[in-house]
């Protein structure tokens, strides 16, 4: 299996269709989103402020994801990063690694999009130990203490390059 990490806008005609198909648990989709509101958030962002990643695996799409940068930068985010929302592995694709593929893409997609970037932020529910112990594994760190979120305790992670 080949996988590569690619901009939206790159993915041909088919290969947005086979997007739409996307799907994640029901517990998944209450930290993660479903692919359509992923896709509204992409779609109505000032330009250039939030970029969507595809996963191809043998060139279909697998997973999906979102960045954002200024001016749509959550309140706790630092200026000179970017933030990771909406990471999504289609459900019969979960479980080969293709989560940990995307993040170890990731900075080299992100500076593909804005050089100046320092790093990457995300915001990861206390309660999402898997997420979590993926994020640590892949060289993520904790940055501050853990904070209310929109669902519960929320733990600040960021990714320096």
């Amino acid at each position: 299996m080949t996988t590569r990490l690619v901009p939206y806008e790159q993915l041909d005609s088919h290969q947005r269709a086979q997007l739409l198909s996307l799907e994640v648990r029901p517990e998944q989709r209450a930290f993660s989103g479903d692919i359509h509101g992923a896709l509204y958030t992409l779609g109505n962002a000032p330009a250039g402020a939030i970029k969507g990643f595809a996963l191809l695996s043998d060139e279909r799409p697998v997973a999906f994801l979102l960045l954002k940068h200024a001016p749509c930068l959550p309140a706790w985010a630092e200026a000179d990063h970017a933030t990771l929302h909406a990471l999504q592995v289609d459900l019969p694709f979960q479980g080969q690694g293709l989560g940990t593929a995307c993040l170890q893409a990731l900075p080299g997609a992100a500076l593909q999009e804005w050089p100046q970037l320092k790093g990457l932020m995300l915001a990861v529910d206390a309660d999402n130990q898997a997420a979590l112990q993926l994020y640590l594994k892949l060289g993520w760190v904790e940055n501050g203490e853990a904070c209310k979120g929109r669902m519960g305790y929320e733990r600040r992670m960021v990714l320096a390059f």
